[in-house]
């Protein structure tokens, strides 16, 4: 059997650990000029590679620091999961096993509390303690039966901007609202080239509009059209795609549909990985015009430090709760934590639920109910009503929604 060693990576092997990455995901090659432009956004820092013999990297694991924001409004230091891979040769060897563990290790010895990541396959993450802690929806808005109540979204102007204006502005702009709700997270400095520069300079067709109220620049849409006639339809208009909706009020998110379902010539609104909780159809003389295409999971997250992730949120009221934690990749968390709206301590007292590190992080931010993952056996009540407590203490009113791919 090939052996292969997993190490930090070194300045100057970035460019070889992405290509592993691309590779993976069936990506064209980069270009010398591509990897000009990408390479600040890629430093050596917070990557783990397997190599094989000879030094060439097989496997890459990747990370970069951010902030999340919990329930209270915290903003915790998170570990951004933004690449893992293992070249399609070299799977099915421990690779990928190996490099988490290293990674998972290395966020505990530097202390970050939390890690997070947009998972490939819901099948992989769970293994190494991560849980999908926000969901996110997909909506396809008929028009022009969508018709927007009178008075709705008024109270501002929608103005285009180029791409150029957009990289100067849109990156201090959300800043914001990056914490208006539990799962958002902040935009490091050395996202926005390799993200949103890049979409919006691209050649892809996409158009930046900011909404301005009377306290200045509030919210931006990124959207596109999608030519949608055909030889049967050729009087079909397009479909109006959104990229990115992100407003800093209530108002300004109302204005800026209302400027998407006035655009002319379009048949159709449709956005992926929108807040399930976002009330569109509450804008509209007829809700039927709003479709829900699909209901996914959006941010997976890991409690790198359980005692430290679960005293940085605040809880709802309910009597007090001992959970019995158990966690294969970092024992140091395995124990009994009593929760309640004063605190969280460890405590050696009875516990009433049993889980693991994958199911609290799943619950963590406020999506979900443990009485609804008792019925599968992933919580186990040990004590009548401890669920129902549970349930009281960590869900929250709004739902969690990160918003932001990496």
């Amino acid at each position: 059997m090939s052996e292969f060693h997993v190490r930090a990576v070194a300045e100057g092997e970035q460019r070889a650990c992405l290509e592993v990455l691309e590779q993976a995901l069936h990506a064209k090659p980069i270009s010398d000029e591509a990897w000009a432009k990408m390479a600040p956004t890629w430093p050596a820092a917070g990557k783990f590679a397997a190599f094989d013999g000879d030094g060439t990297p097989v496997g890459i694991a990747s990370s970069f620091e951010m902030e999340l924001t919990v329930p209270g409004g915290r903003k915790l230091a998170t570990a951004g999961v933004d690449g893992v891979a293992v070249r399609a040769d070299w799977t099915r060897r421990g690779i990928l096993t190996t490099m988490m563990a290293a990674q998972l290790e290395d966020f505990a010895a530097r202390g970050v509390p939390l890690a997070a990541l947009h998972a490939s396959e819901g099948v992989i993450y769970g293994r190494f303690g991560y849980g999908a802690a926000t969901f996110c929806k997909g909506v396809f808005v008929e028009r022009p039966r969508a018709q927007v109540r009178d008075g709705v979204g008024r109270d501002g102007e929608v103005r285009f901007v180029t791409p150029a204006e957009a990289v100067r502005r849109v990156s201090s702009l959300y800043k914001r609202f990056e914490g208006t709700r539990p799962g958002s997270v902040s935009r490091p400095e050395q996202w926005w080239p390799g993200f949103f520069d890049r979409l919006v300079t691209g050649n892809d067709g996409y158009r930046v509009a900011v909404h301005s109220g009377p306290d200045g620049d509030d919210g931006f849409v990124v959207y596109r059209t999608i030519d949608a006639r055909d030889r049967k339809a050729p009087e079909r208009g397009a479909i109006l795609e959104i990229r990115e909706l992100e407003a800093a009020t209530p108002r300004a998110w109302a204005g800026l549909w209302r400027f998407l379902l006035s655009v002319d010539l379009v048949s159709a609104i449709a956005g992926r990985g929108r807040p399930m909780d976002e009330p569109i159809a509450e804008l509209l003389t007829d809700p039927r015009a709003v479709n829900t295409t699909e209901v996914i999971d959006d941010l997976w997250v890991r409690l790198v430090d359980v005692l430290a992730a679960l005293r940085a949120r605040t809880y709802g009221t309910a009597e007090p709760v001992v959970l019995e934690v158990s966690d294969k990749q970092l024992p140091d968390n395995n124990g009994r934590y009593a929760v309640g709206t004063s605190g969280v301590e460890r405590t050696t007292a009875e516990p009433e639920l049993r889980l693991d590190v994958s199911t609290l992080s799943s619950l963590y931010l406020g999506h979900g109910f443990f009485s609804d993952l008792a019925l599968s056996g992933r919580v186990e009540v040990l004590e009548a009503g401890a669920a129902e407590r549970a349930d009281a203490l960590f869900h929250t009113a709004r739902a969690p929604w990160c918003g932001t791919f990496f």
